[in-house]
Protein backbone atom coordinates (compact mmCIF):
# COMPACT_ATOMS: atom_id res chain seq x y z
CA UNK A 1 0.00 0.00 0.00
CA UNK A 2 1.76 2.88 -1.35
CA UNK A 3 1.20 6.01 0.85
CA UNK A 4 -0.05 10.00 0.00
CA UNK A 5 4.34 10.62 0.19
CA UNK A 6 5.44 8.05 -2.32
CA UNK A 7 2.38 8.96 -4.51
CA UNK A 8 3.11 12.47 -4.92
CA UNK A 9 7.19 11.85 -5.34
CA UNK A 10 6.33 9.39 -7.80
CA UNK A 11 4.06 11.89 -9.82
CA UNK A 12 6.79 14.71 -9.15
CA UNK A 13 9.33 12.53 -10.75
CA UNK A 14 6.97 11.83 -13.51
CA UNK A 15 6.33 15.48 -14.70
CA UNK A 16 10.14 16.39 -14.56
CA UNK A 17 10.90 13.68 -16.76
CA UNK A 18 7.86 14.91 -18.82
CA UNK A 19 8.99 18.56 -18.90
CA UNK A 20 12.43 17.23 -20.19
CA UNK A 21 10.90 15.28 -22.50
CA UNK A 22 9.16 18.01 -24.13
CA UNK A 23 11.81 20.63 -23.65
CA UNK A 24 13.38 19.85 -27.02
CA UNK A 25 10.03 19.82 -28.97
CA UNK A 26 8.61 22.63 -27.88
CA UNK A 27 11.86 24.31 -28.74
CA UNK A 28 11.87 22.96 -32.43
CA UNK A 29 8.12 23.72 -32.56
CA UNK A 30 8.30 27.50 -31.55
CA UNK A 31 10.94 27.50 -34.36
CA UNK A 32 8.99 26.27 -37.14
CA UNK A 33 6.17 28.47 -36.59
CA UNK A 34 8.22 31.53 -36.13
CA UNK A 35 9.36 34.41 -38.81
CA UNK A 36 11.81 33.12 -41.54
CA UNK A 37 13.61 36.57 -40.99
CA UNK A 38 13.84 36.29 -37.66
CA UNK A 39 17.19 34.74 -36.02
CA UNK A 40 15.74 33.68 -32.88
CA UNK A 41 15.53 30.20 -32.12
CA UNK A 42 14.15 28.04 -28.98
CA UNK A 43 11.59 28.90 -26.86
CA UNK A 44 11.14 32.82 -28.25
CA UNK A 45 7.69 33.15 -29.13
CA UNK A 46 7.14 33.45 -33.20
CA UNK A 47 6.58 37.30 -33.60
CA UNK A 48 3.42 37.96 -36.19
CA UNK A 49 1.38 34.85 -35.28
CA UNK A 50 1.96 31.50 -36.45
CA UNK A 51 3.59 31.04 -39.76
CA UNK A 52 1.72 28.12 -41.25
CA UNK A 53 3.53 29.12 -44.61
CA UNK A 54 6.75 27.74 -43.43
CA UNK A 55 6.05 23.87 -43.72
CA UNK A 56 4.74 24.63 -47.49
CA UNK A 57 7.88 26.63 -48.19
CA UNK A 58 10.05 23.92 -46.47
CA UNK A 59 7.62 21.18 -48.14
CA UNK A 60 8.40 22.81 -51.74
CA UNK A 61 11.96 24.02 -51.55
CA UNK A 62 13.03 20.60 -50.34
CA UNK A 63 11.33 18.13 -52.76
CA UNK A 64 9.79 16.40 -49.73
CA UNK A 65 6.82 15.30 -51.57
CA UNK A 66 9.30 12.81 -53.50
CA UNK A 67 10.99 11.54 -50.88
CA UNK A 68 8.11 11.25 -48.48
CA UNK A 69 6.70 8.95 -50.96
CA UNK A 70 10.11 6.85 -51.67
CA UNK A 71 10.60 6.72 -47.25
CA UNK A 72 6.72 5.33 -47.19
CA UNK A 73 7.91 2.70 -49.88
CA UNK A 74 10.92 1.78 -48.35
CA UNK A 75 8.91 1.63 -45.06
CA UNK A 76 6.23 0.00 -46.00
CA UNK A 77 8.17 -2.79 -47.44
CA UNK A 78 10.67 -3.38 -44.94
CA UNK A 79 8.04 -3.69 -42.09
CA UNK A 80 5.60 -5.64 -44.10
CA UNK A 81 8.40 -8.39 -44.71
CA UNK A 82 10.01 -8.12 -41.44
CA UNK A 83 6.75 -8.54 -40.08
CA UNK A 84 5.70 -12.07 -41.84
CA UNK A 85 9.18 -13.32 -41.66
CA UNK A 86 10.09 -12.56 -38.52
CA UNK A 87 6.70 -14.27 -37.29
CA UNK A 88 6.94 -17.67 -39.30
CA UNK A 89 11.06 -18.13 -38.49
CA UNK A 90 10.07 -16.99 -34.41
CA UNK A 91 7.12 -19.52 -34.82
CA UNK A 92 9.85 -22.18 -35.96
CA UNK A 93 12.09 -21.58 -33.12
CA UNK A 94 9.55 -20.89 -30.53
CA UNK A 95 6.85 -23.85 -30.71
CA UNK A 96 8.62 -26.38 -33.06
CA UNK A 97 11.75 -28.52 -32.60
CA UNK A 98 13.71 -29.44 -35.68
CA UNK A 99 17.61 -30.57 -35.54
CA UNK A 100 19.84 -27.54 -35.66
CA UNK A 101 17.21 -24.85 -34.47
CA UNK A 102 19.66 -23.20 -31.38
CA UNK A 103 23.00 -22.93 -33.70
CA UNK A 104 20.44 -21.19 -36.28
CA UNK A 105 18.91 -19.16 -33.82
CA UNK A 106 22.13 -18.11 -32.34
CA UNK A 107 22.93 -16.68 -36.31
CA UNK A 108 19.92 -14.60 -35.59
CA UNK A 109 20.63 -13.28 -32.54
CA UNK A 110 24.47 -12.23 -34.02
CA UNK A 111 22.62 -9.40 -35.98
CA UNK A 112 22.15 -7.36 -33.43
CA UNK A 113 25.70 -7.24 -32.12
CA UNK A 114 27.09 -6.23 -35.74
CA UNK A 115 27.52 -2.51 -36.12
CA UNK A 116 25.78 -1.24 -38.95
CA UNK A 117 28.71 0.29 -39.83
CA UNK A 118 31.16 -2.53 -40.19
CA UNK A 119 28.64 -3.43 -42.48
CA UNK A 120 27.81 -0.90 -45.14
CA UNK A 121 30.99 -1.18 -47.16
CA UNK A 122 30.74 -4.52 -48.02
CA UNK A 123 27.29 -4.77 -48.42
CA UNK A 124 27.61 -1.88 -51.14
CA UNK A 125 29.95 -3.87 -53.04
CA UNK A 126 27.59 -6.69 -52.96
CA UNK A 127 24.79 -4.83 -54.14
CA UNK A 128 26.74 -3.24 -56.70
CA UNK A 129 27.73 -6.36 -58.22
CA UNK A 130 24.12 -7.51 -58.39
CA UNK A 131 23.39 -3.83 -60.00
CA UNK A 132 20.89 -3.43 -57.11
CA UNK A 133 22.35 0.29 -56.26
CA UNK A 134 20.30 3.37 -56.68
CA UNK A 135 17.54 1.76 -56.49
CA UNK A 136 14.74 0.69 -53.60
CA UNK A 137 15.82 -2.70 -53.60
CA UNK A 138 19.07 -1.51 -52.50
CA UNK A 139 17.08 0.10 -49.48
CA UNK A 140 14.50 -2.96 -48.50
CA UNK A 141 16.76 -5.23 -48.47
CA UNK A 142 19.62 -4.81 -46.40
CA UNK A 143 17.02 -3.29 -44.06
CA UNK A 144 14.94 -5.83 -43.46
CA UNK A 145 17.83 -8.14 -42.77
CA UNK A 146 19.03 -5.78 -40.27
CA UNK A 147 15.46 -6.11 -38.21
CA UNK A 148 14.84 -9.55 -38.80
CA UNK A 149 17.54 -9.98 -35.89
CA UNK A 150 15.10 -8.18 -33.61
CA UNK A 151 12.29 -9.10 -34.93
CA UNK A 152 12.90 -13.18 -34.65
CA UNK A 153 14.60 -12.73 -30.97
CA UNK A 154 11.57 -10.77 -30.02
CA UNK A 155 8.87 -12.79 -31.88
CA UNK A 156 10.37 -16.25 -30.89
CA UNK A 157 10.26 -14.88 -26.55
CA UNK A 158 6.24 -14.08 -26.84
CA UNK A 159 6.05 -17.35 -29.14
CA UNK A 160 7.91 -19.06 -26.04
CA UNK A 161 6.09 -17.78 -23.67
CA UNK A 162 2.69 -18.73 -25.35
CA UNK A 163 0.39 -21.06 -22.86
CA UNK A 164 1.08 -24.78 -24.00
CA UNK A 165 -2.53 -25.30 -23.36
CA UNK A 166 -3.63 -22.95 -25.94
CA UNK A 167 -2.02 -24.56 -28.74
CA UNK A 168 -2.27 -28.59 -27.63
CA UNK A 169 -6.22 -27.29 -27.43
CA UNK A 170 -6.02 -25.86 -31.10
CA UNK A 171 -4.35 -29.25 -32.22
CA UNK A 172 -6.95 -31.57 -30.39
CA UNK A 173 -9.59 -29.27 -32.75
CA UNK A 174 -7.92 -30.12 -35.83
CA UNK A 175 -5.56 -27.44 -36.29
CA UNK A 176 -2.59 -28.01 -38.58
CA UNK A 177 0.51 -25.79 -37.73
CA UNK A 178 -0.23 -23.43 -39.91
CA UNK A 179 -3.73 -22.56 -38.94
CA UNK A 180 -2.64 -22.56 -35.04
CA UNK A 181 0.28 -20.34 -35.99
CA UNK A 182 -2.27 -17.63 -37.73
CA UNK A 183 -5.71 -18.19 -36.69
CA UNK A 184 -4.62 -18.72 -32.12
CA UNK A 185 -1.17 -17.86 -32.09
CA UNK A 186 -1.01 -14.12 -33.79
CA UNK A 187 -4.43 -12.79 -32.87
CA UNK A 188 -3.24 -13.41 -29.35
CA UNK A 189 0.46 -11.81 -29.77
CA UNK A 190 -0.92 -8.15 -31.39
CA UNK A 191 0.63 -6.73 -28.48
CA UNK A 192 4.11 -8.21 -29.24
CA UNK A 193 3.44 -8.10 -32.69
CA UNK A 194 2.57 -4.05 -32.20
CA UNK A 195 5.68 -3.57 -30.48
CA UNK A 196 7.88 -5.04 -33.26
CA UNK A 197 5.76 -2.85 -36.00
CA UNK A 198 6.42 0.33 -34.14
CA UNK A 199 10.21 -0.09 -33.82
CA UNK A 200 11.14 -1.36 -36.91
CA UNK A 201 8.82 1.73 -38.40
CA UNK A 202 10.89 3.86 -36.69
CA UNK A 203 14.44 2.20 -37.14
CA UNK A 204 13.28 2.64 -40.86
CA UNK A 205 12.41 5.37 -41.24
CA UNK A 206 15.21 7.54 -39.35
CA UNK A 207 17.76 5.21 -41.45
CA UNK A 208 20.04 7.26 -42.60
CA UNK A 209 23.81 5.90 -43.45
CA UNK A 210 22.45 3.08 -45.82
CA UNK A 211 20.36 5.47 -47.73
CA UNK A 212 23.27 7.89 -48.06
CA UNK A 213 25.73 4.50 -49.27
CA UNK A 214 23.55 3.11 -51.24
CA UNK A 215 21.18 5.83 -53.35
CA UNK A 216 23.09 8.42 -55.08
CA UNK A 217 20.21 9.73 -57.14
CA UNK A 218 17.73 11.80 -56.05
CA UNK A 219 14.97 10.06 -57.05
CA UNK A 220 15.45 7.48 -54.35
CA UNK A 221 16.39 9.74 -51.66
CA UNK A 222 14.37 8.86 -48.13
CA UNK A 223 13.25 12.19 -45.91
CA UNK A 224 16.44 11.32 -43.54
CA UNK A 225 18.85 11.99 -46.44
CA UNK A 226 16.25 14.56 -47.93
CA UNK A 227 16.78 16.62 -44.53
CA UNK A 228 21.01 16.42 -44.46
CA UNK A 229 20.94 18.02 -48.13
CA UNK A 230 18.17 20.77 -47.40
CA UNK A 231 20.10 21.28 -44.48
CA UNK A 232 23.40 22.29 -46.69
CA UNK A 233 21.33 24.20 -48.75
CA UNK A 234 19.48 26.49 -45.90
CA UNK A 235 21.77 26.44 -43.50
CA UNK A 236 21.07 30.13 -41.83
CA UNK A 237 17.01 29.13 -42.35
CA UNK A 238 16.10 28.26 -39.08
CA UNK A 239 12.93 27.83 -39.39
CA UNK A 240 12.64 26.44 -42.50
CA UNK A 241 14.92 23.84 -41.02
CA UNK A 242 12.72 23.47 -38.08
CA UNK A 243 9.39 22.43 -40.40
CA UNK A 244 11.04 19.98 -42.36
CA UNK A 245 12.43 18.21 -39.21
CA UNK A 246 8.89 18.34 -37.89
CA UNK A 247 7.21 17.10 -41.32
CA UNK A 248 9.78 14.50 -41.34
CA UNK A 249 8.87 13.07 -37.52
CA UNK A 250 5.67 13.32 -37.72
CA UNK A 251 4.92 10.20 -39.46
CA UNK A 252 6.52 8.65 -36.77
CA UNK A 253 4.46 10.15 -34.15
CA UNK A 254 1.19 9.33 -35.68
CA UNK A 255 2.14 6.08 -35.92
CA UNK A 256 3.04 5.55 -32.35
CA UNK A 257 0.20 7.37 -31.04
CA UNK A 258 -2.39 4.90 -33.14
CA UNK A 259 0.25 1.81 -31.85
CA UNK A 260 0.27 3.38 -28.61
CA UNK A 261 -1.80 0.66 -26.49
CA UNK A 262 -0.69 -2.38 -28.13
CA UNK A 263 3.19 -1.23 -28.07
CA UNK A 264 2.59 -0.51 -24.54
CA UNK A 265 1.24 -3.74 -23.63
CA UNK A 266 4.06 -5.61 -25.60
CA UNK A 267 7.02 -3.70 -24.00
CA UNK A 268 5.98 -4.08 -20.73
CA UNK A 269 4.20 -7.62 -20.64
CA UNK A 270 4.33 -8.99 -24.03
CA UNK A 271 1.12 -10.48 -25.34
CA UNK A 272 -2.44 -10.04 -23.68
CA UNK A 273 -3.81 -13.69 -23.72
CA UNK A 274 -7.37 -13.10 -24.84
Amino acid sequence: MTTRLERNVTYGILALFTVIALTPVIGILSTAFGSQSSLDTGFSLPKGGLHWSNFADAWSRGHFGTYLGNSVLVTAAVVAATTVLAILAAYAFGVMRFPGSTVLFHLFVIGLTLPQEALVVPLYFDLRHAELTDSYWALILPQTAQSLAFGVFWMRTYFRGSARAVIEAARIDGADTWTTLWRVLVPMGRPAISTMVVITFMWTWNEFLMALVMVSDEAHRTVPLGLAFFQGQHSSDAALLAAASVLIALPVVVVYVALQRRFIEGMLGGAVKE
